[in-house]
């Protein structure tokens, strides 16, 4: 009787096994990271509170490819620890940095061992009295996790590649499109790239190649939409191709942080040590060659030439990206000197000129007292300024409540019209990207004569709706004036601030792996 249970639960016996084995035999993957690109050129500082934490669970919400169900998700247990992201903004205070990079250290602790890391950073975070902070940041981690497991990171092309991230990291992977429409994509082939290495027992790439490249320019000169960068960019995919490559990246960089590692940077992976050190090489010596080629992704003016051409155009909408002060970039977003320029001018003031939309200024105060006021009531007081009035100062807005936006309790919003100028006020600073939040203010950009944002490159669904666009020069913390800012601290010699400079040696390094030195 014994023996023929043995015999009929043998079946369940070899099935719980089996579901073991392959249970064991997953990978352990956690995921963390910070993002955020600071200016050091701004007075502004991103405090804990400007950055939205996700830890456990709530992680996979970040990440599409790694919803429950999702071929990805199934190769592997997956632990979540900490991701935190910003708004770009000034630098990051050693306080607050120190907290999140505890709390990534904490969740990762929690569930120990790992056989990898999913790292997801941006590349360009300042923190006060601290250089380096991802190169830092992934030291402590190593710490954690040990040397043993790999880290396979995602990085904005706009990050820094520093010598020491490079070294801690194994695998890396950069964005190829800037407006960034490969971000989630990017993320994608990180993960990827990493399972394929766990799962074929590859493990470890066997080289990384690593050139600097003496280049430091704005995002706005190098978008992929336009030449240079479009074709500059267009030829990593073939590059990675060939058995022996994994993965290939150029890294812009980060043009407003007063930093020796903000320049570009050149990045190739792989197994195959001839192609891995020549295709890095081939793609830093096309970039050198084509450096002062890249130009403007718009025409470019002072406001007043910007507003001339937008008042006396039949094209609408006209849109104008107030640049010096964009809040996507680094900037503080409250600098009133374009709002202050647009109320002076007499071609607004009576309401019955060409209409315009103003996206927009940060003001908690102005927009309680609106709220108060409430739609259809006229409001006064002043605005922005508030961080950075090193141009003007807090502006006047007297006029018309047209709305009130409270369904984000984290940032209430308000449109005034003032003659024929609507102003958006928001409580905290925001760039204006989609068609949507122009709407919850019963404003349509479609529609309007003229849109002024405090943007630098339109993102794809404002580009798609422009009749015409010009970027303005202004001011601010990002200002695209790159050799008129006060840097002291980067590499020198540097393009385009050393125009004459002799031709940099664009040799492959190859890096070494952490454990291997």
């Amino acid at each position: 009787m014994k023996s023929n249970c043995f015999f009929i639960l043998l079946p369940f016996f070899l099935f719980v096994f089996t579901v073991s084995v392959y249970s064991r035999e997953k990978p352990r993957i956690a995921i963390a990271g910070i993002a955020i690109e600071s200016s050091t050129f701004s007075p502004a500082r991103s405090e804990e509170s400007a950055f939205r934490k996700n830890s456990g669970n709530d992680i996979f919400q970040l990440y599409p490819f790694l919803k429950e169900g999702a071929p990805l998700r199934e190769k592997a247990e997956w632990f979540p620890a900490f991701i935190a992201r910003a708004t770009p903004g000034g630098a990051v205070p050693r306080e607050a940095y120190e907290s999140l990079a505890g709390q990534i250290l904490e969740g990762l602790k929690a569930n120990r061992p790992y056989d990898a890391l999913f790292f997801d950073i941006h590349g360009a975070m300042s923190v006060v009295g601290l250089d380096d902070p991802e190169g830092d940041l992934i030291v402590r981690v190593r710490e954690v996790i040990g040397n043993a497991a790999l880290i396979s990171t995602c990085m904005d092309l706009h990050g820094n590649v520093t010598w020491r991230l490079a070294e801690n990291t194994d695998l890396i992977t950069c964005y190829r499109l800037a407006p960034h429409e490969d971000a989630m994509e990017s993320r994608e082939r990180t993960v990827a790239n990493l399972l394929e290495r766990i799962e074929t027992g590859k493990g470890r790439p066997r080289y990384k190649a690593w050139i600097p490249v003496p280049v430091l320019l704005a995002g706005e000169q190098t978008s992929t939409r336009v030449e240079p960068a479009k074709s500059l960019y267009a030829v990593i995919e073939p590059a990675t191709a060939p058995e022996g490559v994994i993965d290939a990246g150029i890294w812009i960089g980060y043009a407003w942080a007063d930093e020796p590692r903000n320049r570009a940077t050149v990045m190739v992976t792989g197994d195959d040590k001839e192609l891995v050190t020549g295709t890095a090489e081939y793609l830093a010596r096309h970039f050198w060659s084509v450096r002062d080629k890249f130009e403007f992704v718009a025409p470019t003016a002072t406001l007043d030439v910007c507003l001339e051409k937008a008042i006396a155009s039949d094209r609408k909408p006209y849109f104008i990206s107030d640049m010096g002060d964009n809040p996507t970039a680094g900037g503080a977003g409250d600098v009133t000197w374009t709002i202050t320029e647009l109320l002076k001018r007499d071609e607004f003031k009576t309401g019955k000129g060409k209409s315009l939309i103003y996206a927009s200024i940060p003001d908690p105060e102005f927009v309680k007292k609106a709220i108060r006021a409430g739609t259809g009531n006229k409001v006064e007081g002043t605005a922005g300024a508030r961080v950075d009035n090193r141009y003007a100062p807090p502006v006047k807005l007297s006029g018309t409540v047209t709305s009130v936006y409270t369904d984000n309790p984290d940032n209430k919003e308000v449109a005034v019209k003032i003659g024929s100028i609507y102003v958006i006020v928001t409580e905290k600073r925001k760039g204006f990207h989609y068609v949507r939040e122009f709407e919850k203010h019963g404003l349509d950009p479609k529609q309007a004569d003229i849109v002024v944002v405090k943007l630098g490159y339109l993102v794809p669904e404002l580009y798609d709706i422009q009749a015409d666009w010009m970027m303005a020069l202004t001011l601010g913390g990002v200002n695209q004036d790159l050799p008129g800012l006060p840097y002291k601290r980067i590499i020198r010699p540097m393009f385009p601030f050393d125009k004459d400079m002799q031709a940099p040696d664009l040799s492959a390094r190859l890096v070494p792996f952490v454990g291997d030195k």
